[in-house]
């Protein structure tokens, strides 16, 4: 006699594969052509955005540049700035000490203390005229650096406007767009959940590897939607079978018939 449990374990086995839908070869395909034409009137909605988005970024980036550029200068000229202070601080020191040598001078009271003090004093004029040549060629520094910063907060504000217009067409772009884009999105989120996950991660794949993003295409006038590559009478009647997913010999596209490619209209 069999246990009780085992009829009821049966059960619940037999309902869990119920559960479990298995797609037809050609419920596949549609799914894909499905998700293609939603994705390629994404592409079509991208394309009207054109290069500015790249732009925006490469111009962004730039300035973020010439921001850290200016910012160097600027820091550049306060350290010579800072240089020059220290330069004259010296030269009042040096003022100071000679001052003080030529007042010890009158009171000296050999030829050996004179010559010392005398030293002394040639020491601090030495010292003045080298932090006065430190500071001309500290102040050229500076006008130089002047020069350069004008230069570069001028290309930053020719940058910066640049980019304002570049950022206001795509605004328009975006906003003009933004309901038929927020649509075909949840459609392709829709979409990609009805797609065998193996022919979603090939189509994926193949997307990635042509610029018009074409992954499945029909079968037009004999040949391949993508690459127009000849496809032989034989293969074509096992395309509109829809037994198996066939592939383009020469571009690795998923083929379908026109029939069916035809069958799905996206609005």
């Amino acid at each position: 006699m069999k246990p009780a449990g085992g009829s009821s374990q049966s059960q619940i086995s037999n309902y869990t594969m119920a559960q479990v839908k298995e797609f037809s070869v050609e419920e596949k395909l549609t799914a894909l052509v499905n998700l293609q034409k939603i994705d390629s009137k994404l592409d079509e909605l991208h394309i009207l955005k054109g290069e500015l988005p790249m732009e925006v970024a490469d111009l962004e980036d730039e300035i973020q540049g010439l921001h850290a550029r200016q910012t160097r200068i600027e820091e550049e000229i306060n350290g010579v700035t800072e240089f020059i202070q220290q330069r004259k601080d010296a030269i009042k020191e040096a003022e100071a000490l000679e001052k003080k040598y030529e007042k010890q001078s009158s009171n000296v009271k050999n030829n050996r203390e004179f010559e010392a003090i005398n030293k002394e004093i040639e020491m601090q004029q030495l010292e003045v005229k080298l932090a006065e040549k430190h500071i001309k060629d500290a102040t050229e520094e500076i006008a130089e650096k002047a020069v350069l910063l004008e230069k570069a907060k001028k290309n930053i504000a020719a940058k910066e406007g640049i980019l304002g217009t570049k950022k206001g067409e795509l605004e328009k772009i975006i906003a003009a767009n933004e309901k038929e884009e927020k649509h075909f999105n949840k459609l392709a989120a829709e979409a990609k959940e009805n797609v065998d996950p193996r022919l979603f991660a090939s189509y994926e794949k193949i997307r990635k590897s042509y610029r018009n993003g074409l992954a499945v295409v029909p079968v037009e006038r004999d040949a391949c939607g993508g690459c127009f590559y000849s496809i032989p009478p034989q293969k074509q009647s096992e395309i509109k079978q829809h037994k198996k997913v066939m592939i383009c010999e020469n571009c690795g596209r998923i083929l379908v018939d026109e029939d069916l490619n035809n069958s799905i209209e996206i609005k």
